[in-house]
């Protein structure tokens, strides 16, 4: 799943919206949803009078995105593996992970193997000696 927040000005979204435009915004809602987008509508004078709650919709919205459980089946350690590649959101190195999980290179080359068998995660960049890993989606 893909998202998008949008800032919506009253004239160009209600008050001078001829029919046209409006079929054309919903043939574009559904399509992007066809492609799995989810776009939050916010509108400009939401952003303007109370940023605050704004702030908060974007953050739960985020949060839609990356707080979600690892898989049942998983130890501890692959678990916190996976809830660390979902909250960088970019391919990682296995010196990264590493770090965060604090064990050793050789326990996380393990744990890294480990994901890989189950498919959770995938090479990013290396043939050879892989450099970085990601998560599948």
């Amino acid at each position: 799943m893909k998202g998008g927040i949008e800032t919506q000005g009253y004239g160009p979204h209600a008050r001078d919206l001829d029919v046209r435009r409006f079929k054309d915004l919903c043939w574009r809602q559904c399509l992007l949803t066809l492609e799995d987008w989810l776009f939050l509508p916010i509108a400009y004078l939401s952003i303007k009078d109370e940023p605050k709650q704004c702030q908060q919709l974007v953050l739960a919205f985020m949060g839609k995105f990356m707080a979600s459980d690892a898989p049942a089946a998983l130890n501890w350690l692959d678990a916190e593996a996976v809830r660390y590649a979902r909250r960088i959101i970019r391919p990682f190195t296995p010196l990264e992970l590493a770090t965060h999980l604090r064990i050793s290179d050789a326990h996380t080359r393990k744990v890294l193997r480990s994901l890989l068998d189950q498919e959770i995660i995938y090479v990013a960049s290396g043939i050879q000696r892989y450099r970085t890993y990601a998560l599948r989606m």
